[in-house]
């Protein structure tokens, strides 16, 4: 039974549930079955909340939402739950046994909706690296290839979704923590536009606006369920996304019409060399959507190519986000964080921060929002769609994105090696989503990034279902999944 539930996304396991085929429990005995059986390979799953879920499964307080009874991982970054331990990533949250008094907006909306919380999963230390390797838990591990990284910062996410762990795990963005690992694990990540999910009660924005919550899944169904759950504003929120004119789960199918698609195959900027791995990925889906009768043409805009003094600015803002998280979490524990109880590029990442001047600050955040501006405009200019691979290369090694103290930056210098295509659109705001349609002669997955104009994620779904169901890949099996080790 565990692993034939397994291959069913979440819409589909709860569906089992509304008929009465399935009970609650059911679900969730058998994705614990799989997490004791496929984690102590991946490391996946750093907190298990099994005995609470055992407990909510059997409850009549259940809700009776669209999502009732289906098992759902939250990763240990952004949406916290009440009396669950939460770390970040961090040695120094894990020593102190730190636990989230209360549920974020998001965390609430998802309980609403019946999901069942099993766990948290693996991420790195504040959420700072494309890589899942923090020193308090561990490397987490791909599923294609246990030697390589499942991305990150949401790599726990999406090594579990990807293995058959649960259909569906939390995740969020903030440079491409969605659609990295959805990409280096073949599953499917959209970032939503800014605004769209709420950060409250806690927050109004994070990393001055560049982040985003949402989920990684196996199908683009639920990416769209799932965000009709979480979308919306809440009270205090400070800015938000439109509302869609219909649910977004009504796109799924949805003819999109003949639309205008621009394609990038080289770096923003000519920084970095592409794989050709990624390369052929891109023209592969250029050739597909052509087929579907979409005008793809190589196109893109021009302002991506300001990409080294995009870095800078940003580097502004993420530094001083660091060092107002490690305040933060002093003021919190009422501890003083030093320097032996930080990884050294995050501790380097806040002294920068420290030494930043307000008016340095606020002039790199009127320099990126120009920046968004000069983006966006290529959309108005009559493109639906930007093409481009979600990564510069293949799932990387293990072990590549390593700090020390004598080089404290050395993994953040690799990440922007590995990143090119996502971070722009954290800028501007943009929904964009990374798609598992092409597989490399290794048999790893080479993720495809679809980006739209401000606000129509619609669009990016109804097209995301089009190239589904041109190409599935819900067949597609990683080396370590539910239904390999059961054969």
């Amino acid at each position: 039974m565990a692993a034939a539930l397994a291959s069913l996304d979440a819409m589909a396991q709860a569906e089992l549930v509304r008929k009465g085929e399935l009970q609650p429990l059911t679900l969730v005995e058998a994705a614990i079955e799989r997490i004791e059986q496929l984690n102590p390979t991946l490391n996946a799953v750093i907190t298990p909340l099994f005995d609470k879920a055992r407990a909510q499964a059997l409850s009549p307080d259940l809700p009776h939402g669209p999502f009732r009874g289906v098992p759902l991982l939250l990763k240990d970054l952004g949406c916290h739950s009440a009396g669950d331990p939460y770390h970040e990533g961090m040695q120094f949250l894990k020593n102190l046994g730190w636990v989230a008094p209360a549920d974020t907006y998001m965390a609430a909306k998802l309980r609403a909706a019946g999901f069942i919380f099993l766990g948290k999963t693996n991420t790195p230390e504040l959420g700072t690296l494309p890589t899942t390797e923090p020193v308090a838990y561990g490397p987490c591990r791909n599923p294609w290839d246990t030697t390589r990284s499942p991305g990150g910062s949401s790599g726990g996410s999406a090594a579990a979704v990807a293995s058959g762990m649960v259909p569906v795990a939390h995740a969020n963005d903030g440079g491409g923590s969605i659609r990295i690992p959805a990409s280096a694990c073949g599953v499917v990540g959209l970032k939503p536009s800014r605004g769209r999910v709420s950060w409250g009660p806690e927050y109004g924005e994070l990393w001055q606006g560049l982040a985003i919550e949402h989920v990684v899944s196996r199908s683009v169904r639920d990416t769209a369920a799932v965000l009709d759950v979480v979308a919306g504003a809440m009270p205090g929120d400070p800015y938000c996304a439109p509302p869609p004119i219909r649910p977004f789960v009504q796109e799924v199918g949805a003819n999109p019409g003949r639309l205008r698609i621009g394609c990038l195959t080289r770096a923003p900027g000519g920084e970095t060399t592409l794989h050709p791995d990624c390369v052929a990925a891109v023209r592969d889906v250029a050739r597909l959507l052509a087929s579907l009768g979409h005008e793809v043409e190589e196109a893109y805009p021009p302002a991506l190519d300001r990409s080294h003094e995009r870095f800078s600015h940003m580097w502004t803002l993420l530094t001083s986000a660091v060092a107002a998280a490690l305040a933060h979490w002093e003021r919190q524990t009422g501890k003083t964080i030093r320097h032996e109880d930080v990884e050294p590029h995050n501790w380097i990442m806040a002294e920068i921060g420290r030494r930043r001047t307000a008016v340095r600050y606020i002039e790199a955040i009127q320099w990126l929002q120009a920046d968004a501006r000069r983006i966006a405009q290529w959309w108005e200019a009559g493109f639906a769609l930007l093409l481009t691979p979600t990564l510069a290369e293949p799932p990387p090694p293990l072990g590549q994105f390593v700090s020390t103290p004598a080089d404290p930056l050395a993994a953040a210098r690799r990440g922007e090696v590995l990143c090119p295509f996502t971070v722009p659109f954290n800028v501007t705001g943009q929904p964009a989503i990374s798609l598992p349609l092409y597989w490399n002669a290794d048999g790893l997955p080479i993720g495809v990034q679809l980006v739209a104009a401000y606000g129509r994620e619609d669009l990016l779904i109804r097209v995301a279902s089009q190239l589904e169901q041109a190409r599935p890949w819900a067949g597609r099996r990683p080396a370590v999944h539910a239904e390999q080790r059961e054969r």
